[in-house]
């Protein structure tokens, strides 16, 4: 069960938690907490015990004193970052009491990370929907676009996030994807692998020598002399799933610079988005027990010129 958040959503922006050591070199939790972030000004991190901006799990106020191994975990709100300006809309596909379907432009995350906190969908829909209860039920890439699920209330949260734990959605992805020098592999064809990632890691990790834990049936809707447009089924949900299984045949998709190889950071390119696009979520509704289907209003650029 997820630990409940002393402090509310703020601007769309829910509070941060962070674990603190029982035990090591320092007096106190700001000690701690001026030392993991040592980055950053210290007089700035203890102006926010001092305002009392940083709290305990039962809501209590931990000042610059609290002792070190008072508190196992602390909350706090991340001060907002210099955001790059993502001009891009999300687009309502759906709306009821329970469920927000949406359509996510590539280079928007789906929730606040890294150098993203207001710019991300889940932050953009709170805010427009004055929901701070709005959840993601699952997430895209930042670098994908499409169908991205959240949901509307607590209360049938725990449904809808069932149907993903059990493997319950269908999920259809598009991808344009460039040929082969030495051609095509056959298709459709299924690929299989065992895939692993760490928190924080850029890309999965291929485990030739265990079993496959994640799986994708690769299906041609056209093919050119020099790029591909495929329909995905992904049967499970890996980190990178999809970029790791067409890279693996030979199908880098067009815009990907993670795989097959990883390049240098670079600034977003607009005109060389990620070519690679959630279409479809079908799922029978846990609720109401009738058949559900979403389709995106987007769609690939690429898959014109194919």
């Amino acid at each position: 069960m997820a630990m409940r958040a002393p402090l509310p959503v703020r601007d769309g922006v829910g509070p941060t938690r962070l674990r603190v050591p029982r035990t090591g070199p320092w007096d106190t939790i700001a000690d701690y907490v001026t030392g993991r972030f040592s980055h950053i000004d210290p007089e700035i991190l203890l102006s926010r015990f001092d305002r009392g901006e940083v709290v305990a799990f039962d809501g209590g106020i931990v000042t610059r004193t609290t002792p070190l191994g008072a508190e196992d975990f602390i909350w706090y709100y991340r001060e907002p970052p210099e955001e790059p300006d993502i001009p891009y809309e999300v687009v309502v596909r759906h709306h009821d009491e329970d469920l927000l379907v949406v359509d996510k432009p590539h280079f928007l995350p789906t929730t606040p990370g890294g150098g993203f906190l207001k710019n991300s969908a889940l932050v953009r829909l709170r805010q427009e929907f004055d929901n701070p209860h709005l959840t993601p039920i699952h997430r895209l890439d930042r670098a994908t676009a499409g169908l991205v699920m959240f949901s509307v209330r607590p209360a049938s949260r725990g449904a809808y996030q069932s149907l993903f734990a059990d493997r319950a959605v269908r999920k259809v992805y598009e991808a344009v994807t460039v040929v082969p020098a030495e051609g095509m592999p056959e298709l459709p064809r299924v690929v299989r692998s065992h895939l692993t990632s760490t928190r924080g890691s850029l890309r999965a990790v291929v485990h030739e020598d265990r079993e496959p834990n994640a799986e994708t049936l690769v299906e041609a809707i056209r093919i050119g002399p020099s790029t591909a447009h495929l329909r995905l089924h992904p049967r499970t949900g890996r980190m990178h799933q999809l970029r790791a299984h067409l890279a693996g045949i030979g199908l880098g998709i067009l815009g990907d610079r993670f795989y097959p190889d990883l390049l240098d950071e670079a600034p977003d390119d607009p005109e060389r988005p990620l070519q690679l696009l959630a279409r479809e979520l079908r799922f029978v509704d846990p609720l109401s027990g009738a058949p559900r289907e979403f389709t995106t209003g987007l769609t690939l650029r690429e898959a014109a010129r194919v």
